[in-house]
């Protein structure tokens, strides 16, 4: 009587400071194994052996597993490296009667649970989750125990659930939304019936644990004419409602040939410019969530985007060309018209080979044509030139040929004697004025001298 005393009173304790209850005692027709073990099971343990045929059954069904065999030695049944699936009610019979039935129970201790909480928007609520190494048993049950922090009030049980498409245990705690800021004492206790795990106590708000999911939609659009923006534009998570609660986004990306990430943080809106992508480059791109007032941790980071600039046609073609073909060689530069001469490899006779055709890629007659007369006409136009000024370069300073290397100064370095005839005559004549009577001499007289500038015939007249 005092032991169950003293059992129910620790129980309370443990229940009081976030602990879990002692595993509950097996019944006395309950044989514990664990995985991987070797069971013996006796009919009937400690009594004579029945007379008769003995057999063992499974759930009164004919055991078909390899392991189960037709009774041993003593009617006992053997069984070898026991599984999870193992475990279930065993009978024995004798001549076709029930003599023992055992429930075989394939367990082993749970790990202790090392779990997170999290709420996904303030709408929503609050979920602690955490996946085992290993499966558990399907007898294994899971407990969320809360209360208020530095409050003497008694904890509460919530039940979790196991989830073996996602192999992970899920806790869910309602909190009102006037408790958002309230501190709570969270832990979790995990038993079947090989014994029972604790976890450590967390202490948590609602608004502590708030992550929101990734953004979704995320994709990054060239910007029309612009080779060096992309335009990047996402959504909300659909578990977030932005009708009443907004978030900001972080926007992180790169080119592909860089390692490193250039992030814009602050953002408001669900798109962005960038102004500094890589021209011609294709760009990873990343966005995740913060709820607006700072409360919680960031998302994830979303599924990356990849978009590149917008490039002109003619550029594309340029890079094309560049990186993607090959040059041209000599002889196909300008068609397939021209062939490689007579006596190279790959060179043919025109009895052979003929015009080149169906492509379109010969070049006409005519371009040739025009080609060759523009040629010509600019070779005659520089010859021309060149005859023209060589004339001008062979004659003297005062038009007359050059009959020597001995240039005369039109200046005498002394100066003239009386009786020289320059010293009466001036050096330039003055102009004839229209009423002039044309005798030699005179002012008004046609008697050019040789240094007369209204003389034009030595530049006209050929010397």
């Amino acid at each position: 009587m005092w032991a169950l005393r003293a059992a129910g009173l620790l129980c309370l304790l443990l229940a009081a400071g976030l602990g879990p209850c002692p595993p509950p005692a097996l019944l006395p027709d309950t044989v514990l194994s664990p995985v991987g073990g070797n069971v013996t099971l006796h009919c009937p343990p400690g009594r004579p052996e029945p007379s008769g045929a003995v057999s063992w059954r499974l759930e009164s069904q004919a055991g078909s597993r390899e392991h189960v065999r037709p009774a041993g030695p003593g009617g006992s049944l053997l069984l070898l490296r026991v599984q999870l699936n193992d475990s279930g009610r065993y009978s024995c019979y004798a001549d076709g009667c029930l003599v023992q039935s055992l429930r075989l129970l394939v367990e082993e201790p749970p790990e202790p649970p090392s779990f997170s909480c999290a709420r996904r928007s303030p709408a929503k609520d609050v979920l602690c989750e955490w996946q085992p190494q290993r499966r558990p048993s399907p007898r294994t049950r899971a407990v969320l125990w809360v209360k208020k922090w530095l409050s003497g009030d008694n904890a509460t049980e919530q039940q979790c659930r196991y989830f073996p498409k996602a192999e992970k245990f899920t806790c869910r705690l309602r909190v009102p939304p006037s408790e958002d800021d309230t501190l709570l004492l969270v832990s979790v206790s995990v038993r079947n019936g090989a014994g029972s795990a604790t976890s450590k106590d967390q202490v948590i708000s609602a608004n502590r644990v708030l992550k929101p999911d990734p953004p979704g939609s995320v994709r990054a659009e060239p910007v029309e004419r612009a080779p060096q923006k992309l335009r990047v534009a996402w959504t909300y998570p659909p578990s977030w409602d932005p009708r009443f609660y907004r978030l900001h986004f972080q926007v992180r990306y790169r080119a592909e040939r860089s390692h490193s990430y250039t992030e814009v943080d602050q953002l408001r809106d669900v798109s962005l410019v960038l102004h500094d992508a890589w021209q011609g480059a294709r760009h990873r791109v990343q966005v995740r969530a913060l709820e607006e007032f700072g409360h919680g941790s960031w998302s994830e980071w979303s599924q990356e985007a990849v978009g590149t600039p917008w490039a002109d046609p003619s550029d594309v073609q340029l890079q094309t060309d560049a990186y993607g073909s090959q040059f041209p060689s000599d002889y196909e530069f300008y068609g397939e018209t021209f062939t490689a001469p007579l006596g190279c490899p790959g060179s043919s006779t025109e009895g052979e080979t003929g015009p080149a055709d169906g492509d379109g890629s010969a070049v006409p007659l005519s371009t040739f044509l025009v080609t060759g007369g523009s040629l010509l006409l600019g070779i005659a136009l520089l010859a021309g030139i060149l005859v023209r000024y060589r004339k001008k370069w062979r004659r003297g300073p005062l038009g007359q040929g050059k009959a020597s290397g001995v240039h005369h100064a039109l200046v005498p370095l002394a100066p003239p004697s009386p009786t020289s005839p320059l010293s009466e005559a001036p050096l330039l004549s003055p102009p004839a004025s229209p009423g002039s009577s044309g005798c030699p001499g005179s002012p008004g007289s046609q008697d050019f001298g040789p240094f007369d500038v209204t003389n034009m015939d030595y530049l006209l007249v050929p010397q």
